[in-house]
């Protein structure tokens, strides 16, 4: 197949640091490639991909310091005007950007949510049925009833990238981007309630700022608390291979979390509050905690030495593997093409 892909211009593909969705579009395209599709990668300069590249930006828009970094979006749906005709299908990761543009497309598009069904989204979605949406999870899926979802395609990583530690060293770890809504301050919290050395690692975007000055930062002492800056992916997989425990306080309907799978591909157990797709991530009591407040939290980390290790590393390549990420959108390629046809046939006819 002649496939496109369009990926969000903030970030390179794959990210240098943060960057979960990405990251997955890195991994998808690279598997698509390897098996034999014929790829365009739609990206920012800075990318890197065996994908045929048409860079939209030469630099991502996080690192470009633009005036108006969304007159950069308006050059993709430009570009994508003048090339839409030498591709079969084509699979969108803009989401809300995209959605507007959809009625001047001539090829199948395929977008993909990365991000919680908020209200607006629910209704510009709503607004253009024919498009083919992939949830990440069930409960992304279930939030957003009346959206044209066809799939559900959990995230699947490569684990051979994932070296497994059965040996952790004694912390805890929060890794994310640093913001109110990814539960850092909690983190922080429950390790000072328990006791428990933890390390934060995350990039702070300028919106936040402030609320790493003034709220997260008085509370890191360097020693029980400590602060490593941003991760690229070598120091984000030793992080997340030493760690006796991931923490992941979040409260917002966490569609995915693809670092809770990446911790559990290394054999670390994960705690985090019951809600968004935790439940389809995690099984409670096997491969880590679901609990409802800190208090939960910090029990369960009583109890974290009860988990096998070994457990949340066969969990991850048996649910979440790159390969069957890949060959479930494969086929959804497959399945529409092939209605896509049937559809052309009989409007000749």
């Amino acid at each position: 197949m002649k496939i496109l892909q369009i990926a969000p211009p903030w970030i390179p593909v794959p990210p240098i640091t943060y960057g979960g969705t990405e990251l997955v579009i890195s991994w998808l395209t690279e598997e698509l490639v390897q098996r034999g599709h014929d790829v365009t990668l739609l990206a920012s300069g800075d990318s890197k991909t065996s994908a045929k590249l048409i860079p939209i930006w030469p630099k991502s828009l996080w690192r470009a310091n633009l005036s108006t970094p969304h007159a950069v979006f308006a050059l993709i749906y430009e570009k994508l005007a003048q090339i839409q005709e030498e591709f079969d299908i084509i699979h969108d990761h803009c989401e809300f950007y995209t959605a507007p543009f959809f009625p001047l497309l001539k090829k199948p598009l395929v977008s993909t949510i990365h991000h919680p069904m908020y209200e607006e989204l629910i209704i510009l979605f709503k607004k253009f049925p024919r498009i083919h949406y992939v949830a990440v999870s069930k409960n992304q899926r279930k939030s957003a009833p009346g959206v044209n979802f066809v799939k559900t395609i959990y995230h699947g990583l490569p684990i051979t990238q994932y070296p497994f530690n059965h040996k952790p060293q004694d912390y805890l770890l929060w890794l994310s981007k640093i913001s109110p809504g990814k539960g850092p301050a909690e983190a922080i919290e429950v390790a000072k309630k328990a006791k428990e050395k933890l390390i934060i690692s995350g990039n702070i975007l300028k919106e936040y700022g402030d609320y790493f000055e003034y709220r997260l930062k008085p509370l890191i002492d360097g020693k029980q608390i400590q602060f490593v800056g941003t991760s690229d992916f070598e120091k984000k997989i030793e992080l997340f291979k030493n760690a006796k425990a991931f923490l992941y306080p979040v409260r917002r309907p966490e569609p995915f979390g693809l670092v809770v799978i990446e911790a559990m591909a290394t054999g670390t157990p994960v705690i985090a509050y019951k809600t968004g797709a935790m439940s389809e991530l995690i099984k409670d009591g096997k491969t880590g905690f679901l609990v409802n407040n800190q208090e939960e939290m910090i029990d369960a980390l009583k109890k974290i030495n009860k988990i096998d290790r070994i457990d949340c590393r066969r969990h991850v390549a048996r649910k979440f593997s790159l390969k069957k990420m890949v060959n479930k959108y494969e086929a959804l390629y497959n399945t529409i093409l092939k209605d896509s046809k049937k559809n052309n046939h009989e409007k000749k006819t």
